[in-house]
């Protein structure tokens, strides 16, 4: 069967006319490459043909070679000296080693300044050079150090305001001599105010006066108090030492001083620069003749967690016991929060261990108390017990303000009060009461007699001891280490107030009956100590003979009629006659002068022929 003829087909084109017409080529992809080649390929084309011009490789070294070679040079550009700080700096290097000859390190320090002669208030700042002239102050001559003082004279406070230069100004201070000091006091006349409030030019005022002394410290404190005084130097008087003084010989108007320091004060306690003594002399001074409102806004402003930091100072510790005295129950808690985990360093600190002791007197919230100071003082009891700073607020506790552990001045202290703030009316205490917060809402900022020492507390000053020694096992812990360190307290001289007031029991009897059986093992304790024999060329002396101990061991037998007779049941019961000479011979007498009868008739059979042989005297 034939096939049917393919229709679908096209027709083929006619033929030109004149001729065949050639077979035409088809297009291919291929084709089409070669015709119109893309641009990017013909690009990539031309690269491979041209040759790639050599650029030599750098090391990782040469980089950074040349990197601080361009740093080296806008240095330059920039410092002024840089090429003599570069010289000093290596002069610097030699000078400062440990193991080099006076001689050689005295002829780089006259180099280093020889460099420096006519530029140092401009190099001062630098701080590679700034060491480098430190260096050369503390080792140069005399006529050395005063052509330095003579170059940086005029620019004092310049240099004093500067981050680096503050430090050779220092220096300078340090080693010169009372002219040289007195020029530079008189330099700081009329910025005084102005310095205080710089936090670097408040480290050279407190510098100067606590150098100075009690002159120079008035001149500038003065300047703090009055326009006039700031003006007028002429005015300055060191005569008057109180503010008062200084306000009824000037005839000064009480208002404007008190608003002239509120100017000058206000902006230092708010940048927080309130570690120098002489801004707390100037705040206590404030407190004397402040009003009442302008006295309790400063309180209220220093009464914060920040006040840790003024407690170091003597007036900074009056201000401290004014914010525990007259700060409501909020701003004491907060006070006592800040001082958490800083309680060991208050305590050891001479004036702070002041305001540890009056809050311990002051404050109700004896929960607080608890938590936040006695915990602490527990964990460092041992190290306390013997430290004549540390120990004081436990002795505090044990018998408040006694005169033989606190001096008249501590004493005076501890009773200050501001005075506007004294007259307080009942109706705004009661406001001020109700303003605190959960637990420190129940104390009381009553204020009624500045001699009294335990204003703004609410509660029984005995309940307030015995919960916080007693309660708290504060008491039972310090029993303990009273007698695991018995010998060490008796010798020594701080430590045998403390283990006194121990075996005493405490002032009103606060340790008893409660710890009575631990008191009785305490004096067990001492009585056993005292019981070992007397050695003969034995470089250690025995309790009885020993100075501190001796007369603390009588002290007892006069005043704890108990511990008289477990020491001499335990220790002198027939042995009296040995003890009968030199310190000891002391205690022996005091079994005999005693009040106690019980006493007198257990040791008459063996004491009184003593002193009727001669061999023993009693104190008349």
């Amino acid at each position: 069967m034939a096939a049917k003829p393919d229709d679908s087909k096209k027709r083929k084109h006619a033929p030109a006319a004149g001729g065949k017409s050639a077979p035409k080529k088809l297009k291919s992809s291929t084709d089409k490459v070669l015709k119109k080649p893309n641009k990017s390929t013909k690009h990539l084309g031309d690269k491979k043909q041209q040759p790639k011009p050599h650029v030599p490789v750098e090391s990782k070294r040469e980089r950074r070679i040349q990197a601080k070679e361009l740093a080296e040079a806008r240095k330059k550009k920039r410092k002024k000296h840089y090429t003599l700080e570069q010289e000093l700096a290596s002069l610097w290097e030699k000078m400062r080693t440990r193991n080099i000859a006076k001689e050689e390190r005295s002829r780089l320090v006259s180099d280093a300044l020889k460099k420096m002669k006519g530029k140092i208030p401009e190099i001062a700042s630098s701080h590679v050079s700034s060491r480098v002239l430190q260096t050369c102050v503390k080792h140069c001559t005399q006529e050395e150090r005063n052509a330095v003082f003579v170059e940086i004279r005029p620019h004092f406070i310049t240099l004093a305001t500067n981050t680096y230069a503050v430090h050779l100004v220092t220096k300078m201070l340090d080693n010169a001599s009372k002219e040289q000091q007195a020029q530079f006091i008189s330099a700081l006349h009329g910025h005084v105010a102005t310095l205080l409030r710089h936090m670097v030019g408040s480290l050279v005022v407190e510098h100067a006066y606590q150098l100075g002394n009690a002159a120079q410290k008035q001149t500038l404190l003065m300047e703090l108090y009055s326009p006039e005084l700031q003006l007028f130097k002429d005015l300055i008087s060191a005569k008057e030492a109180r503010l008062v003084d200084v306000i009824s010989n000037l005839q000064l108007q009480k208002g404007s001083v008190v608003r002239h320091m509120t100017s000058v004060l206000q902006p230092i306690m708010e940048k927080g620069i309130l570690d120098h003594s002489i801004i707390h002399r100037a705040l206590v001074e404030y407190l004397t003749i402040a009003d009442q409102t302008s006295a309790a806004e400063i309180i209220q402003q220093l009464s914060s967690p920040d006040l840790v930091r003024m407690i170091h100072t003597k007036d900074g510790s009056k201000i401290g016991i004014f914010c525990i005295k007259h700060g409501s129950a909020k701003e004491r808690k907060k006070i006592i929060k800040g001082m958490k985990d800083k309680v060991g360093k208050v305590a050891r600190d001479k004036c702070g261990a002041l305001v540890l002791v009056n809050i311990l007197s002051i404050v109700d919230d004896t929960k607080l108390l608890s938590k936040v100071i006695i915990r602490e003082l527990e964990g460092i009891l041992k190290e306390l017990l013997s430290d004549q700073n540390g120990r004081r607020p436990l002795l505090q506790l044990l018998h408040p303000n006694s005169s033989r552990h606190f001096s008249p001045d501590e004493l005076a202290a501890l009773g200050s009060s501001v005075p506007s703030l004294v007259t307080k009316s009942r109706s705004e205490v009661n406001e001020t009461e109700t303003s605190g917060v959960g637990e420190a809402g129940k104390e009381d900022a009553d204020v009624t007699n500045s001699s009294h020492m335990n204003e703004g507390g609410k509660k029984d000053p005995l309940t307030r001891r015995q919960e916080l020694l007693v309660h708290s096992g504060l008491a039972e812990k310090l029993i303990d280490a009273c007698c695991e360190m018995a010998e060490e307290l008796l010798r020594s001289n701080f430590g045998k107030d403390v283990i006194y007031e121990v075996a005493m029991g405490g002032a009103d009897s606060i340790l008893g009956p409660t710890l009575d059986g631990k008191l009785e093992t305490l004096h067990g304790v001492i009585a056993s100590l005292a019981a070992h024999p007397k050695l003969e060329g034995s470089d250690e002396q025995h309790l009885f003979e020993h100075f501190h101990s001796s007369r603390t061991i009588r002290k007892l037998i006069l005043d704890s009629p108990s511990f008289a007779c477990t020491l001499y049941e335990k220790a002198l019961k027939g042995k009296c006659s040995i003890w009968a000479q030199g310190h000891s011979a002391k205690v022996i007498s005091a079994l005999l002068e005693t009040s106690s009868s019980m006493v007198h008739k257990l040791v008459k059979k063996e004491v009184q022929p003593l002193v009727e042989d001669g061999l023993l005297k009693l104190a008349k």
